[in-house]
């Protein structure tokens, strides 16, 4: 479906408008001039009025134009938006670069406008999270809220929001609570098909990839894989982007861990004081949680045993072959013991 359909252009008349609203339910159409730059909305409620009063169907959507409650850039977080929406209670918003032209929309469905991708994301979504103890005994670790979403669904509205389509879910521990919440993606604007580990017998974060091929797919384009439990908004077209022009079998983001030392460090030489480096901190690249793969290395994960994700980029390293690195340059954060739950929610 085309954006431009459901945007009307600068002269359209009263019956264009409420066409297009009627036609995909919306509440608003976004009105442009020739170069699509944004002239203002025309909203459901004002053609109606308009037309209770007298006016014609033929007549300029002009005067009815005004200001949209909320814009947003093309960076804008899918999870955010959909927060934003419903919190004002409009069923779309348009989406404008530094330009001023409308090159998206966010429904309460699906994002209208931007390209779709054809990889495939993996979500591993099967861990027990038992480091957050009583938060997950009814609760599985991905379906913890915060910001009144659980991280799960703001994973995958993140990834939907980039363009991703088509969503595997690794499921084990609770596993019917995510299906039952999640469905088969529709609500979402994506095709989610799940990964179910035997309870009885984990696979580990590489070993469930395998279930891929058990359910009849085979991966023809890189496969984005990443874990269930990360709050982060980095752009997934630029991990395929840096993972393509590396011409890497695997590609690892990687995010900054720092550590502050909470003491002057003395720096010697001999036993004699040279320095004193007061709390230093110390900068590490750590592996984020979120990889790309290439079709060819999911018909190496063998079958039926834990297989954890990080032996098969060894496999590949042992194998000579090259395994990319891409700095998120994000905001990230792992979810994996109560303070990093907290500080996520905003409450440390």
């Amino acid at each position: 479906m085309c954006l431009q359909d459901f945007l009307i252009t600068q002269g359209a008349r009263l019956r264009d408008a409420l066409t297009v609203i009627d036609m995909h339910g919306l509440d608003n159409v976004p009105v442009v001039d020739g170069g699509d730059r944004l002239l203002g909305v025309v909203t459901e409620q004002d053609l109606r009025r308009a037309l209770l009063s007298g006016a014609s169907l033929d007549d300029d959507v002009q005067p009815l134009c005004r200001e949209p409650r909320v814009k947003v850039t093309p960076g804008s977080g899918r999870a955010e938006v959909v927060d934003l929406m419903q919190a004002l209670g409009i069923r779309q918003v348009p989406i404008v670069d530094e330009n001023g032209r409308v090159v998206g929309l966010h429904s309460d469905q699906k994002v209208i406008g931007v390209r779709r991708l054809p990889n495939w994301a993996v979500i591993m979504a099967g861990g027990k999270g038992t480091r957050l103890g009583a938060l997950t005994k009814s609760t599985p670790k991905p379906m913890l809220p915060v910001a009144g979403r659980p991280i799960l669904e703001r994973i995958l509205l993140h990834l939907v929001g980039s363009g991703v389509d088509r969503v595997f879910l690794s499921v084990n521990y609770m596993a019917s609570v995510i299906e039952k919440h999640f469905g088969d993606g529709a609500q979402f604007g994506c095709t989610i098909d799940y990964l179910r580990e035997d309870p009885d017998q984990p696979l580990g974060t590489g070993g469930s990839l395998g279930l891929i091929e058990d359910l009849g797919y085979e991966p023809v384009d890189p496969v984005l894989v990443m874990n269930g439990d990360l709050i982060t908004q980095f752009s997934v077209r630029a991990i395929l982007e840096a993972h393509a022009q590396q011409s890497a079998v695997a590609t690892v983001a990687t995010a900054e861990y720092k550590h502050e030392v909470p003491f002057g460090v003395l720096e010697e030489s001999g036993h004699r004081l040279v320095q004193i480096i007061e709390k230093p901190t110390h900068r590490w690249p750590v592996n984020a949680g979120i990889y790309v793969f290439d079709p060819l290395l999911f018909s190496r994960i063998p079958k039926g045993c834990d297989y954890p994700i990080t032996k098969l980029i060894e496999s590949c390293l042992n194998r000579g072959e090259r395994v990319g690195l891409w700095d998120m340059a994000s905001d990230w954060q792992d979810i994996g013991r109560p303070e990093e739950l907290s500080l996520a929610r905003g409450e440390r």
